[in-house]
Order: structure tokens, then C-alpha cells, then sequence
């Protein structure tokens, strides 16, 4: 080996490197993975290093043969909010359904509420709560979305929020601006008013502050039309933002043949997507990214059509749709096994879904996702026997460590 030493150096480890082809998992037993910098210097079967580990870096850990993955990416959250909403939970258990209780000014509305009024203070501390347990889980990437403000201060004061999280906890954030979540109280009975209002004060406001960095919407019987979402995409386009789209979780209104159309980077829910729209995903290369949490709390029994999308290639990605109303969920973990048992995926596209094709559903393909040389030194360190025992223990959590940019995270377990 030539030039400086590595910063660090893991050996006797075993690798899920989730890099697509060859061994499941990308697996690579016997391991090594060399850090510099903050990014990944090598990966690969120990007897591949360059030299003596103690040569190679000026700190050698044992892995005791742990298994190390890539770290995990929880691609679709509503993480910041203010107040909760248990008593629509029970309204649910006693027959509502998610719509009725929308229409009757709950759901989104409710919460909206309640995000105006808190202090930039409190919705800080809430989600730190809230993060601190996806963190607990591996997790080092996260897409947080607006949404709950559905005016232009508050839309602006939760995404800086979600960026004050990255400097409180060490974790990446991705945010993204879903002023088109739904009607605000000030627009009923307007919504077109109220598009035009997202699209020609909440995007500019958002992208000139540097708050944004992709821009969402929910088509939906009760949210938009795809023609209004559509002038949403218009203006995202206008200020270079990369889209995403809540689409068919309810009904099939064509929102992921739009999402399709504007080279959106993924749409989510589509329980009730059509084969057109898988079709049309698969030749975007936009990514469905599925969210059993919500399936599962809103008692739906549509599921997603993952045959179509492996037999048309469309990757899939994992998330806890973190939010207040219909999936108030906090483990990336458990969705990684409902996503196995309830929708049907093998352990291996689970774990592919909160790695490689998540950091695809955020735009960070060439930074993160898997394990190779010169991507982000994001990884968590299981104490596992197996990548499939991340899936198969329901509520169990083996994380061991985790590492952020290169850094040492919060360790569960003493070397």
C-alpha cells in the first residue's frame, strides 16, 4: 500500500454488501472494510488486503464475525409533526375509514393543526424522539417530508427542522416539500387556488432557501388530481427539484404513469397501481417504494403488485411512512419483515429495498446503499448469524454498532 494510512480498518467480519449480482446479498464472508476519510478505501475478503492490517490503518477493530451491511435508508417519512392522532386509531377500530374520517376534517387537517401552532422547539424535540428510535435500528439515511403546514411559514419552519436533525443526531437528511398533501381550511372549495399558491410561492420560497431537495404530492381521490399535480411537477422542474409521488393508495387515479412521465425518482403506496403504471415505472426506472406500515394499520387487503414489478425489473424500496395518522411506525426493521410477510418479498429484496434501492428512491445511488469502494462509510454492524435474521425476528433489534461518515455511532454492545 501507498500514500496515507486509512483512518480505520474493521476485519474479521462478514459482509452484506447488497451490490446486486453475484452472491445473495453481495455477500463476502471473511471480510474486511477499510475507511479514509469518511468513505469507503476497500471492501473485500480479508486476504485481498494490501498488507498487514496494522499497516493499512492507524485503528484495527474485530469484527468477531459480525455481519456488516450497508447503513439503512428509510426513504419516505412524515417525521416531523406536531401533536398525535390515537383517537382516530380508535375511531378506526370501531369501523371509520381512513377517508371518512378525512372528509369529517380529521386525518392530515388535524395534524395541520397542530404543526402551526407548535414552536420550532417542540416539533425538534418530537422528532428527535422519533429518530432516536429509527436510529437505534441502523438506520444513518432519511427522507423527511412537509406537508403538515399547508402555508407557507410552516411548510418552511418543518423543513428546517428536518435539516437541524442531521446536526443533532449523526444521521443524513434528505427533505422533501409536500406542499400538495391536501386542501388547507384556507382553500376549501379552492384547490386550484391553493396549487397555484404551492407552485408559485411555496416551491420558489423553499428552493431559494436551499430547504428542498426534491418536491412530492398525494393524488388521490382525497388530495389531487393528476392534472394538478402535474402543474406541482411544472414548478418543481422550474427550480431544478427532482420529484417524488404519493400514488394509487387508495384508488388508481394514473399517478404513477404521471410520476413516470416526469422521471419522478419514485412513487409510493400503489396498492392500487395498474399494470400501465408498472409498465410505465419500469421504463422511468422509477423506483415503487412500498410501505407495509400504512397497509397494515389501515387494515387494507390490496396489496401491491409485486410480481409485475419483478417480472418488469421495477426495483422496490422499503420505508416506515412514519406519520401521525396511518402508520405511526418508528422500526425500519419491522417493515423489513412485513414487507416479507405480508407482501410477499424474499429477505433479500427487503433488505435491498432499505439499502441500495432506497438511496436509488433518494438520488443517492452513487453515495450510498452498498458497500463499495468510495461511497459514504455508512454501515451498521449486526450481531447476527445471518443477513436473514434482520427480517426474521419480529421486535428484536441486533444491531451492534453503527458508523456514519466514517464516524462511530452509538454502540449497543461492548467490543
Amino acid at each position: 500500500m501507498t500514500g496515507e494510512m486509512w483512518d480505520t480498518l474493521w476485519v474479521d467480519v462478514n459482509l452484506a454488501t447488497m451490490v446486486d449480482g453475484g452472491e445473495p446479498y453481495g455477500a463476502v464472508r471473511d471480510g474486511a472494510v477499510g475507511i479514509s476519510a469518511g468513505r469507503l478505501a476497500f471492501v473485500g475478503p480479508r486476504a485481498g488486503l494490501p498488507g498487514a492490517p496494522q499497516s493499512l490503518a492507524q485503528d484495527v477493530r474485530s469484527g468477531r464475525g459480525r455481519w456488516v451491511s450497508p447503513g439503512l435508508i428509510d426513504c419516505h417519512t412524515h417525521l416531523v409533526y406536531g401533536g398525535n392522532r390515537a383517537h382516530e386509531f380508535e375511531q378506526r377500530l370501531a369501523g371509520a375509514s381512513y377517508e371518512e374520517i378525512a372528509t369529517a376534517g380529521g386525518g392530515i387537517l388535524s395534524t395541520v393543526m397542530a404543526t402551526r401552532e407548535a414552536t420550532e422547539a417542540r416539533l425538534l424535540d418530537s422528532a428527535l424522539a422519533r429518530l432516536d428510535r429509527l436510529l437505534a435500528e441502523g438506520v444513518t439515511t432519511i427522507e423527511i417530508k412537509s406537508g403538515y403546514g399547508l402555508d407557507l411559514p410552516t411548510e418552511l419552519k418543518m423543513l428546517t427542522v428536518a435539516r437541524r436533525l442531521a446536526k443533532e443526531r449523526p444521521v443524513s437528511v434528505r427533505t422533501t416539500l409536500l406542499g400538495a398533501h391536501a386542501v388547507p381550511p384556507e382553500f376549501v372549495g379552492r384547490p386550484d387556488d391553493y396549487i397555484d399558491f404551492v407552485c408559485r410561492e411555496v416551491i420558489p420560497a423553499a428552493a431559494k432557501a436551499g430547504l428542498a431537495d426534491a418536491v412530492d404530492a398525494f393524488c388521490e381521490r382525497i388530495g389531487f388530481t393528476p392534472e394538478q399535480t402535474a402543474r406541482v411537477f411544472d414548478a418543481a422542474a422550474v427550480h431544478d427539484l427532482p420529484v417524488k409521488l404519493h400514488a394509487e393508495q387508495l384508488s388508481d387515479q394514473g399517478g404513477a404513469q404521471l410520476a413516470a412521465r416526469y422521471g419522478a425518482l419514485s412513487a409510493d403506496h400503489l396498492e392500487y397501481v395498474s399494470s400501465e403504471g408498472v409498465e410505465a415505472m419500469a421504463q422511468s426506472g422509477t423506483v415503487a417504494v412500498l410501505l407495509p406500515g400504512a397497509f397494515y394499520v389501515l387494515k387494507e387487503t390490496r396489496k401491491p403488485p409485486i410480481d409485475a414489478f419483478r417480472r418488469l425489473g421495477v426495483p422496490m424500496a422499503v420505508s416506515t411512512d412514519c406519520n401521525p395518522g396511518s402508520s405511526p411506525v418508528t422500526s425500519l426493521l419491522l417493515m423489513v419483515n412485513m414487507a416479507c410477510v405480508l407482501f410477499g418479498l424474499t429477505v433479500e429484496e427487503a433488505l435491498a429495498g432499505v439499502t441500495r434501492n432506497a438511496a436509488r428512491a433518494l438520488g443517492l445511488s452513487r453515495s450510498r446503499g452498498t458497500l463499495e469502494v468510495g461511497k459514504v462509510a455508512d454501515l451498521a454492524v449486526w450481531n447476527i448469524e445471518s443477513p436473514a435474521d434482520l427480517a426474521y425476528a419480529v421486535g428484536a433489534n441486533p444491531l451492534h454498532e453503527v458508523v456514519h461518515a466514517g464516524k462511530q455511532g452509538n454502540s449497543r454492545a461492548p467490543r
